[in-house]
């Protein structure tokens, strides 16, 4: 009995301490929001496309500053086409997939899905990410085929 209540008082007192930190504004450390091998996680990945698409599509900032070298080359070649959205238009909504990490080859990646007009008629195309936990997240590539 007495050692649940030193638990459960540890506990609070745990609880406090992190509630503490954070309305201090305690910044999280990298190994804090990353896996142990300082990679990002699906989790991670899924929020960060969550907000790199939006309801509609990535805004420019995130165009400017969340998309690789390589991916803004590829977009540069494909005038009058979003790469980004695989579309020519803005979709009503957008909904991001589960997310698949692949730990060795350092990629995780995701299958957005675009509704269009006042129809249900959808699209489909994979996003990826880079997973290195020491670099700020940002998309690598997008893949416009259809899954199988």
């Amino acid at each position: 009995m007495l050692r649940s209540r030193v638990a459960a008082a540890g506990g609070c007192v745990a609880a406090l301490g992190l509630a503490a930190a954070l309305a201090a504004g305690a910044p999280a450390s990298a190994t804090d929001r990353t896996d142990p091998n300082d990679r990002y996680t699906a989790e991670e990945i899924h929020h960060f496309l969550e907000g790199f698409y939006g309801n509609h599509g990535p805004r420019p900032w995130e165009r400017e500053h969340l998309v690789s070298d390589r991916l803004k080359e590829r977009i540069a070649q494909t005038p009058g086409y979003d790469l980004l959205l695989c579309a020519q238009n803005e979709p009503r909504d957008i909904e991001v997939g589960e997310v698949t990490t692949a730990q060795s080859a350092r990629v995780g990646w995701a299958t957005i899905t675009t509704h269009w007009s006042q129809s249900p008629r959808t699209a489909a195309f994979t996003a990826y990410v880079d997973l290195d936990g020491s670099r700020p997240l940002q998309l690598l590539d997008v893949d416009c085929a259809p899954g199988d």
